[in-house]
């Protein structure tokens, strides 16, 4: 199991690498300072898709991430 501090390393890496520190550290401000609703966020999140769909979509993320690191293993 992931522990809390993981997540957060991770999470963090994620934001870094996709927005650069400067960038990560303004979203998390961000976040921070506005009242944000988890529940209404995941009921919205995925606005009335099927589970079909959300898992075709999540498959077809996986497959190019899959072929895109299968490239740069070398």
């Amino acid at each position: 199991m992931t522990t809390d501090t993981e997540i957060k390393l991770k999470g963090f890496k994620a934001l870094a690498t996709s927005l650069g520190h400067i960038g990560a550290e303004r979203f998390i401000s961000l976040i921070q300072r506005e009242p944000f609703d988890y529940t209404k966020w995941q009921r919205d999140l995925w606005d009335n898709q099927s589970v079909e769909e959300i898992s075709r979509k999540a498959m077809k993320v996986r497959k190019a991430l899959t072929e895109q690191n299968d490239g740069t293993d070398t």
